[in-house]
This record gives structure tokens, sequence and C-alpha cells, in this order.
């Protein structure tokens, strides 16, 4: 159990992102849950002033449930280390890692964790020719919530090339990751700091009833069943909780992450790569970071609060609340 003493925390939330939605809903439930613990709180929608806003605030910590740029990507860490304020979540120089899947590749490929091949096209190159053989997975470099995926293959409807008037990432987003598409199940493994140190908590499957896990299926109710524990191997599920524990460490993150993986069961263990470790899982009521404590015997309210500590405890160590 947390032994947090009372704080002022100003919970940091919305934003300008695609994801801001998720964001405010991320930041109401933990406003609320920190509330219910005995803490003041004070709820900042994040804008072009918010440096201002938390020097007035003046909070003993920073609660940041921001999703996307730039909350995720090392803008808003670099500013609160300037300021000085402790703040949850990963600091800077992991969040910028982080949120590049190119680099998120370079990152943790070299510590044995398998993914997917994958290289940065132009999306004015894909209506010329394909950048590998179909079927492949179109995503932006920096987006996360799965915003702007596309899977293309033979019977899809983008056109072969794909048709410049095709409703995609390529309208949006200069360049893209392709990557090869991973048959499968999609399974996520959730890591959460406690004082002696991270841990996995477990492993959800995630079956959406319709297309794949895209950002409507992960944030609308009744979308998409999670089924926790996985229904997989036991040799399955210490693999994902190794290499969830090991993205997080060799990525250095801090409080939470959210390890996503693609298992082709056909291919036992050579099938299961990890597409991506997100270092600002969400909190919503669908969420599935709260989802795996709950499972693991952790309540939402501790759930935050073991956060909010680890944010303390790395700020001692090291002033500011960076990196170093």
């Amino acid at each position: 159990m947390s032994d947090l003493p009372k704080l002022h925390i100003a919970v940091l939330m919305g934003g300008w992102a695609n994801e801001r939605p998720v964001s405010l809903m991320s930041g109401e439930g933990v406003a609320k849950a920190l509330e219910e613990r005995g803490h003041t709180v004070t709820r900042i929608d994040m804008d072009r002033k918010v440096a201002a806003r938390i020097a007035e605030v003046a909070p003993d910590v920073v609660f940041n449930a921001l999703h996307g740029v730039p909350g995720e990507d090392g803008t808003v860490q670099g500013m609160l280390d300037l300021m000085g304020v402790p703040y949850t979540h990963s600091g800077l120089a992991t969040s910028v890692i982080a949120i590049d899947k190119q680099l998120t590749k370079q990152a943790l490929v070299p510590h044995g964790i398998p993914m997917p091949g994958g290289r940065i096209v132009k999306s004015a190159e894909l209506h010329e020719r394909d950048p590998m053989p179909r079927p492949y997975v179109l995503k932006p470099v920096n987006e996360g919530s799965s915003v702007g995926v596309a899977i293309v293959t033979d019977e899809g409807n983008y056109g072969n090339p794909i048709m410049p008037d095709a409703k995609g990432p390529w309208q949006e987003f200069a360049e893209l990751l392709a990557e090869p598409y991973i048959k499968g199940r999609e399974l996520t493994s959730a890591v959460v700091d406690f004082e002696g140190g991270p841990r996995a908590l477990g492993v959800t499957e995630l079956k959406p009833k319709s297309g794949f896990y895209d950002f409507e299926a992960k944030y609308t109710d009744g979308m998409t069943d999670h089924i926790c524990p996985a229904e997989i191997p036991q040799h399955i599920t210490d693999l994902c909780l190794e290499y969830a524990l090991k993205a997080h460490k060799a990525l250095g993150c801090r409080g939470t992450s959210r390890t996503d993986f693609r298992w082709d069961e056909e291919q036992g263990e050579e099938g299961l790569f990890v597409l991506e470790t997100n270092t600002q899982p969400g909190m919503t009521p669908l969420s599935l970071v709260p989802e795996q404590a709950r499972f693991a015997g952790i309540e939402y309210g501790e759930l935050c609060e073991l956060v909010v500590a680890a944010a303390l405890r790395d700020h001692a160590v090291k002033p500011g609340g960076g990196d170093g």
C-alpha cells in the first residue's frame, strides 16, 4: 500500500493532440481518485500558457495525464525539468525515444527484444509503389492510441498502388513507418514502479469485435473484449512479462508503461513481437493499466499514488526530475 503524505497535485490533461478526449478522461479519473485519497488536486487543461499556470498553482508534483504531442514527446517534460517541478511518468530522454517508433526499435532490439522490421517511407511514394510486399502496416512515427494506422492488403480498398484520394494516414503525415503485417493475437502488458523496483503486472488479450484494435475500438465501450489474464500458454505469458519489463528498463520508463505485442501462435515463441512501449498509458475506465492493476490486487487510487510516489523518488535523486 502507498504511504504518501497528503500532497497538492496538479493533474495536467487535455492539450491539443489527437488524443485530447482520452487525456481528459484519464485526467478526470486520476483527479477524482487522488481527491478521494485526501490529496488537494488542481485540474489544468493544458494550453500555451501552461508554464505560467503551473508556476501560479505551485503544486508539490504534476500528474502528467497528457497523451500524444506535446505531453508525451519530451516537450512538457523538458519544460517541467527547467521549472524544477516533479512530474509523473517518464522523463525527457525516455519520452523523446519512446514516442518515436523507429528510435524505439533502435533502443530495444539490441536488448534482445523482438520487433517487426520496417522502414520510414515518404507518404507520396505510396501512390507509386508499395514499400514492401502486402500485407503491411502503415503508421505515423510519433502518434499513439493507434491513431492513423492502416493495414494495406491485396483486398483493401486503398487501391493498388494506393490512390492519393484514399482515406488513410498518407493524407495527414508526410512520413510513415511501414512494417510487415503480423497476423495473430493482440496482447499487452503493463509495468508499474514500486518502491522495490518495477514489476510487470500481467497480460491481457484484446479482441476487437470488428476490424482491428484502432482508436475507436480502444475507447468505445463494448467494441473490444479484454481477456485478463490472457488465455495463452504460460511460456508466452512469461515472455510477454519479460519483454515488457526489459523494455521499461531499457527505455528508462518511470511510474508506469504498457508494452503491446502481436503473437502469431502458429510460430510459437518465434511469433511474438513487441510493437511499441507506451510511456503515458491511458487511465480511463476502459484503460488497460488500471484493469491489470485490479487483477494484481491494486485499486485505481492506489495505482495513481504509486505513479506519484515514483515521481517523487526520482526527483529526490535527480534534481529537476529529468533523466540525468
